[in-house]
């Protein structure tokens, strides 16, 4: 029979762990009301400046195309016909033609063709530009599979990165007009899982829950450091990047971007990502069990 004392303290113990663990959600419920009214206000307040960040926007955006012409200059000289398929691809007919010219002077030039790739893939990153997809199919096409894996993955993540600095720079004052609402979800999110950033972000690059550009431009809002940033996106990207590279060796039996995933590889990412989120959801299990 449990003695009286015994209870009491048991029940003290029991009662010190629900008075804990209510602060706690009450501090973090305030933390995030904080964050709410911050971003909501300096929406008020910079949302004037968000015409001033877009014509910067424009003239950065400028500068890089420029800077994408001179690599285009730099390339071997090709005949009027090859000309026209060096754009970027919008579908998987403008992808193969793409590959056939570049898989013919990859050889002899294997440099600019690499530089161009290079430069092609992450200026579409960084300025949210569709089509990185099909780039992504066509490295398994012109290069080995490790190389194709890890190019794409450095792309996107520089590509991603330069694109969370814009933000950073001249971006904030268009978040904070535009997108504060959402943001404010998102930093909800973001601080959760703050301890597991970088499985967190993880997680987000290999589902499809949150477009690839809202994570570019408002993680610089929500203070999310470069660092995990990168990290997260270059490993995140590397599963959904796979498929991709895996399909670009069977180039000419595609005729859509759909073709390249199947239901194997969908169900492959779906594990990957529950692995990614996992040790996240362990470690707070623990957490809360020994506190």
């Amino acid at each position: 029979m449990a003695q009286p004392g015994t209870s009491q303290r048991g029940s003290g113990r029991t009662s010190e762990k629900e008075e804990a663990a209510a602060a706690a959600a009450k501090e973090a419920e305030a933390a995030l009301e904080r964050h709410q009214e911050l971003l909501a206000g300096k929406a008020h307040k910079e949302g004037g400046s968000a015409r001033m960040s877009l014509l910067i926007l424009l003239s950065i955006f400028l500068v890089a195309a420029s800077v994408m012409f001179l690599v285009y200059k730099n390339f071997p000289q090709l005949s009027e016909e090859e000309r026209e398929y060096i754009k970027v691809p919008r579908d998987m007919d403008d992808a193969k033609a793409l590959g056939k010219v570049l898989s013919k002077y990859k050889d002899n030039f294997y440099v600019q063709v690499l530089v161009a790739y290079f430069a092609t893939y992450v200026f579409l990153q960084t300025f949210a530009i569709p089509g990185s997809i099909f780039l992504s199919i066509l490295s398994g096409f012109l290069y080995p599979f490790p190389l194709a894996l890890f190019l794409v993955c450095l792309c996107s993540g520089l590509g991603a990165s330069f694109c969370y600095m814009l933000s950073y720079l001249v971006g904030r004052p268009v978040v904070y007009r535009y997108l504060t609402e959402k943001a404010v979800k998102w930093s909800q999110q973001v601080e959760r899982h703050r301890e597991h950033l970088i499985n967190y972000i993880i997680f987000l690059r290999i589902t499809p829950f949150l477009p690839n550009w809202f994570i570019n431009i408002t993680s610089p809002v929500i203070n999310v450091p470069l660092k995990v940033f990168f990290i997260g996106t270059f490993l995140g990207v590397a599963p959904p990047s796979f498929v991709a590279i895996k399909a670009g060796t069977t180039l000419y039996q595609l005729t859509t971007a759909g073709e390249a995933v199947s239901w194997n590889s969908v169900f492959i990412l779906m594990i990957l990502a529950i692995l990614s989120i996992l040790p996240a959801i362990f470690q707070k299990k623990l957490k809360q069990k020994f506190e």
